[in-house]
């Protein structure tokens, strides 16, 4: 089995060390059974001509052609577990992945690496050769649409009358002017001929019929009781979508966004009309689940419990800016060492999200960083005074912000060991420069490609305060 951590040696080489290993084996833990590759090889099977996805069956026999389309920051191990379980069955897959590893192997699927979090022409190039097959289908085909996070990126091929340079330009703004990542897929949907349903409203009208396989990073989705059974979906390119002009028109008005997106994508926003409105309903689909953003904190919860760690969800629903999030996380560490609230210590605090962080102007930017870095850089300034506690925090898919590190962990002795080699981590985070601040202490974490993609993860460990 390899390992998802892949730096672990150097990041138990200094800080408190026993609560750092902690941290850190959980969260390999949770990373492998998080794994898109196993999930699906466990989830789908081929015997003889019938499909077996979850609980439901597909006689292939009946089936001219099977086309699989995977988009996404797991999308890597996604299109190799079907290009495995099909083998001589399909026909053709394309792939729209993030980053290509050197372990990645394919049969007969063409990949394309697209850009994230700003698209680039490789994607629109796969884009276009997924509609280039989809513009061939007809009703006898099958269409397995594989999609992660990332995939509104990666898969951004913008509508007609708006170029990429203009979509990138759009998406580089929201994304410095600390919007809900959901609000601006809103908007990133609306101009995208292939993302919010456009993609399956494509292959609708070939009369194909679709099946979705989703890791979906969405804040707030139910617990599901049985990943088997279909279910209902949302906004992904083969899912309808329940947004509206109406909707991006307010988050652009909300956000003060008004004469700062080029002029085309606000033109297009206010202007569009009901004929380009994006689809609110998809025939002959079947969607299905294989994790949602809160499985990271369930998984964790359960390896805890196995190793008999007082622990607690605290939510799966974080948002808000990074660094102050790290610091209300040390708060928490202080509350619960000092008082035993809202837990008793030695205890693991576990939570998902995804926090980001505001940038006014791209003159403040003196490095490179992420959300996750950020956010513990946050958490040591203030956990100095929280004896042995430990954070993590990561983004799953194993890329924070502008860096390939997956994020950042930090204890009660960062701070110090900062100081005493000169690194200002107040500084770093005004000048958005975590990256190299951490890289230095010993405190990035490398994974490379994770083979899932549900946002952040967090992990918190509080010990007993000595006396």
């Amino acid at each position: 089995m390899r390992l998802k951590i892949r730096n672990k040696d150097e990041l138990l080489a200094q800080g408190v060390v026993d609560s750092r290993r902690i941290v850190l084996e959980i969260t390999e833990q949770v990373l492998q059974k998080l794994d898109a590759y196993e999930r699906l090889k466990a989830f789908v099977s081929l015997k003889g001509d019938l499909l077996h996805i979850g609980n439901r069956q597909w006689d292939l026999a009946q089936k001219r052609h099977v086309y699989v389309f995977s988009a996404g920051k797991a999308a890597n191990h996604m299109a190799m577990a079907m290009d495995d379980i099909l083998d001589q069955r399909l026909t053709k897959g394309v792939a729209i992945v993030k980053i290509v590893e050197e372990t990645d192997h394919y049969v007969n699927t063409e990949v394309f690496v697209g850009g994230h979090p700003l698209p680039n022409y490789e994607g629109v190039r796969g884009c276009q050769r997924m509609l280039e097959i989809v513009d061939q289908a007809d009703q006898d085909d099958l269409f397995i649409v594989c999609i992660s996070g990332g995939s509104t990126a990666l898969m951004g091929y913008p509508v007609d009358g708006i170029t990429l340079e203009e979509k990138m330009a759009a998406t580089d703004t929201m994304l410095k002017s600390n919007i809900r990542v959901m609000d601006i897929n809103v908007i990133r949907g609306h101009i995208s001929q292939m993302n919010r349903g456009r993609l399956g409203q494509r292959i609708e009208k070939r009369g194909a019929e679709m099946i979705g396989l989703n890791i979906w990073d969405a804040l707030d989705w139910p617990p599901i009781k049985d990943y088997g059974e279909p279910v209902g979906m949302r906004g992904t390119p083969i899912g309808p979508d329940y947004s509206t002009f109406a909707d991006a028109q307010r988050i652009i008005r909300e956000h003060g966004l008004v004469g700062r997106l080029p002029r085309s994508v606000e033109s297009y926003i206010f202007n569009g009309t009901e004929a380009q409105e994006t689809p609110k309903s998809i025939a002959r689909a079947t969607y299905f689940m294989l994790n949602i953003l809160s499985d990271s904190c369930q998984y964790a919860s359960e390896i805890a419990s196995d190793m008999g760690i007082n622990h607690m969800i605290l939510t799966t629903s974080l948002e808000g800016e990074s660094k102050d999030a790290g610091m209300t996380f040390a708060c928490i560490a202080k509350e619960v060492q000092r008082f035993h609230r809202p837990i008793a210590p030695p205890c693991m605090i576990f939570s998902a999200g995804e926090t980001s962080t505001y940038i006014l102007d791209n003159q403040e930017i003196k490095g490179h960083g992420g959300p996750s870095q950020e956010l513990t850089d946050g958490f040591a300034i203030v956990a100095r005074e929280a004896p042995r506690a430990c954070m993590l925090s990561i983004d799953t898919e194993g890329t924070d912000g502008t860096t390939r590190m997956a994020g950042g962990i930090t204890d009660s002795e960062t701070y110090r060991q900062a100081v005493s080699r000169g690194i200002d981590l107040q500084e770093a985070l005004r000048g958005h420069a975590t990256y190299e601040a951490l890289l230095e202490l010993g405190c990035c974490i490398f994974t490379g490609n994770t083979g899932t993609n549900l946002c952040d993860f967090n992990v918190l460990y509080i010990p007993k305060k000595l006396d």
